[in-house]
């Protein structure tokens, strides 16, 4: 026992001198090797000596605050270009060069993102750690910028642990196995997914699309491993319906608004009759939302469209019947009465134009929106499984991209502004 803790607290030490070592220097001249080092150390390390070893890159390599004072009040006297640059210089933690020199190592890059994925998890009880992720996050943001990147289709002549992946990261509708995975890559299907340089074997995000006549309303056909292969001169609409994050290390790295646009760009140069790119989304959130009996500012929207909402709130009563409680009595949306659709219908669509810009809003409205999509569709038993049930009561939404006027559509966003059709209006 003894010796195992003497062994332990040896792994510790030599990674603490290993850093140390690459940030010498001598660190600099042999950042390759030295970062190898480094590399090697700290994945003998146990869980709770990675933790360790976190917490001493937040509490040992922070800029001086002497020296930031310092630099910050010459500045404030003579705002010219050295002192700026001088201020900047002392004001970056050591930590980033740091991590400039271990992505020198021949695996450095995974392992930095590897690095921030066990550091997130441990954010939630330990928030001391938040500026070691800022650095993270800030060097993976310029390292994987969407101009490093290259997309690349994944077929079934793709190599067998890229489509492993594929089948292991999808996370919106999983696919069921090889047999649905073939499906999703027929000639009607496509898949597209972005790599990097330094993780060529390692899909970082990848979209699925479906070619289809028109817009659908529900993902059960879509995602049919028996259906129909539908032929070429039927495509008029690029439906994106999936998208998902491979690599949890390069959480709020933003890379999917970039993939979807060179998406749509490439399948309309190899299909011109293609007329509409479009998703069909679930909405993560919006029954919790619904649940909590959340209200909306009526300062924001006319009396009308307000009286509309509390009328729909009172008609899918849940303070009468709690939404376990119908769930459990066998609810379900092909069983759902007239007033219950209309209502839940208005409610989300209430839910999706007033919540989507604010913070903790729905996630994939955000991102859509913020992308420049416009919300097109709100479709009811759009999503029949167990999850879409719960979560949105069968709900989903097409998001429309219209290529011409997705800058327009991001900047009214960013704005506070939800661009909506005549069809979502109709529902408030």
């Amino acid at each position: 026992m003894i010796l195992d803790k003497l062994i332990k607290a040896r792994h510790y030490t030599k990674t603490v001198n290993a850093t140390k070592r690459l940030l010498s220097e001598r660190g600099e001249s042999n950042a390759a090797s030295m970062a190898s080092d480094v590399i090697e150390n700290f994945n003998t390390l146990e869980d709770d000596q990675k933790a360790e070893y976190f917490d001493y890159l937040a509490e040992k390599l922070n800029p001086s605050p002497a020296d930031v004072l310092s630099a910050a009040q010459t500045y404030a006297s003579a705002p010219n270009a050295d002192n700026l640059i001088w201020l900047m210089k002392v004001s970056e933690a050591p930590r980033q060069e740091l991590l400039r020199r271990l992505n020198r190592a021949p695996a450095g890059t995974g392992m930095i993102v590897s690095m921030r994925h066990q550091l997130l998890k441990l954010l939630p009880k330990k928030p001391e750690l938040k500026a070691v992720d800022a650095d993270m996050q800030h060097l993976l943001t310029s390292w994987f910028n969407p101009g490093f990147l290259k997309m690349h289709q994944v077929d079934w002549k793709s190599p067998a642990h890229i489509l492993e992946k594929i089948i292991q990261h999808e996370a919106v509708h999983e696919i069921d196995g090889w047999d649905d995975l073939r499906r999703r890559l027929q000639p009607d299907r496509r898949c597209f997914s972005f790599f990097h340089p330094q993780l060529s074997d390692e899909p970082l995000i990848f979209v699925e699309v479906a070619l289809l006549p028109e817009i659908p309303e529900a993902i059960a056909p879509l995602v049919d491993k028996k259906s129909a292969v539908i032929e070429p001169n039927q495509y008029k609409c690029a439906i994106f319906y999936s998208i998902s994050n491979c690599q949890p290390g390069l959480r709020g790295v933003s890379m999917g608004n970039f993939l979807i646009k060179r998406v749509a760009e490439s399948l309309k140069k190899e299909f011109p009759s293609l007329k509409t790119f479009c998703t069909l989304s679930p909405i993560p959130g919006f029954m919790e939302w619904l649940v909590a009996n959340q209200d909306i500012n009526p300062e924001n929207i006319k009396p009308a469209m307000y009286e509309k909402f509390k009328g729909a709130q009172q008609a899918f009563n849940l303070s009468q019947k709690s939404w376990n409680e119908r769930l459990q009595g066998g609810w379900h949306p092909e069983n759902a009465s007239k007033q219950e659709q209309e209502a839940l219908m208005s409610l989300c669509a209430f839910y999706l134009m007033t919540q989507s810009t604010k913070r903790g809003g729905n996630s994939v409205a955000k991102f859509h929106l913020g992308n420049g999509a416009k919300l097109h569709r709100i479709n009811w038993a759009g999503d029949l499984s167990k999850k879409g049930i719960k979560q949105s009561a069968g709900l989903m939404v097409n998001y429309l991209y219209d290529l011409d006027n997705v800058e327009d559509n991001h900047e009214r966003f960013v704005n506070g502004e939800v661009i909506y059709s005549r069809s979502v209006s109709q529902l408030i």
